[in-house]
């Protein structure tokens, strides 16, 4: 029987989860990934956490408890950097030490530390390292390595094909935000750029199918994986002090690209409540939806543990008619 390695569908698993899968069943392996978020998720992740985590890594911590007993080891990597001179929150590199002090049934976890801060040089040694619990053959940890990049760039391209992470995972090809059912097709639906993490836009639970109730009403979205790097990079520049959060600095980038007059229609920030460096890109976004000569309309929501879904309607009913009469200005 296969060894079986569990993954959480959580935090950066919509970022990796393709390069990862692709790893472990080149070495013989199998992923189990954890089921969909819930409410019993997210409790079983509150109470075995701090109160002052936030709420994606008090879900990350319950679908590592889901996972027990249903793996033979829970792959938990302490992710410091994924490029040079950037680094990713301080929360997710601390995840392994977490994860083994909150969640005292797992039988066991795989951490690899990946820092590329410096070189890519360190993150090849540790894949080889980790590919070495498995096998003592180098060609066939080389062999992963190279089908996990290849897996990645694929992922990618989806991504900026106009996919969602979930349908590109799935490699469901067809369009996550069709028409509304019986919509003139002769009108043109109000676009809308959603700034948030992954792990909370596409969580239908924690992003409260905030995707979904907007395609519901009429709207296209847009979201920041499916902008090419070099245009987030490039308006990214624009705070005149570079962000060294890569996922925060990817947050700005897209913010400050939707705000933009003529790219979209309006623009929602969805963030995580006690989300440090969602705060400040919260305040650079605003201002600069204030300074701009043609404003798009643009909205944060906050969600945490205790967010209501009438509340997220009534808000998201009142931001798409102030983008409906912008348009009809």
């Amino acid at each position: 029987m296969k060894e079986t390695i569990g993954i959480p569908r959580a935090l950066l698993y919509y970022y990796f989860y393709p390069a990862w899968r692709a790893f472990f069943e080149s070495l013989g392996r199998t992923c189990r990934v954890s089921g969909k978020t819930t409410k019993s998720v997210i409790d079983s992740g509150i109470k075995v956490t701090v109160d002052e985590a936030c709420l994606p890594v008090k879900a990350y911590h319950g679908h590592v408890m889901a996972l027990s007993g249903e793996c033979d080891n829970v792959f938990v990597p302490r992710l410091v950097s994924v490029e040079r001179k950037a680094y990713i929150c301080p929360k997710l590199m601390g995840l392994p030490d977490m994860v083994r002090h909150n969640c005292r049934d797992i039988r066991g976890i795989i951490d690899p530390c990946i820092d590329m801060s410096s070189n890519s040089w360190a993150y090849i040694k540790e894949l080889y390292a980790t590919g070495r619990l498995f096998t003592r053959n180098p060609l066939k940890i080389f062999a992963a390595q190279h089908k996990a990049k290849q897996a990645h760039y694929e992922f990618v391209r989806l991504l900026q094909a106009g996919l969602t992470p979930i349908d590109a995972m799935e490699n469901d090809f067809r369009p996550s935000h069709n028409l509304v059912s019986g919509q003139d097709k002769s009108v043109r639906r109000p676009i809308i750029g959603v700034v948030g993490h992954p792990y909370i836009i596409y969580d239908s639970f924690l992003g409260m199918n905030i995707l979904d109730k907007l395609n519901v009403m009429g709207a296209k979205t847009v979201t920041m994986e499916m902008l090419q790097p070099t245009t987030v990079q490039r308006e990214a520049e624009k705070c005149g002090k570079k962000v060294f959060w890569t996922i925060g600095r990817r947050l700005l980038g897209a913010g400050y690209y939707f705000l933009r007059p003529g790219t979209v229609d309006g623009c929602l920030q969805v963030s995580a409540f006690a989300c440090g460096p969602d705060s400040f890109i919260s305040e650079f976004l605003q201002q600069e939806s204030a300074r701009s000569k043609r404003r798009v309309p643009f909205m944060t929501i906050v969600v945490d543990e205790h967010t209501g879904e009438a509340g997220i309607q009534t808000r998201l009913e009142a931001f798409m008619d102030i983008v409906e009469r912008s348009m009809a200005r």
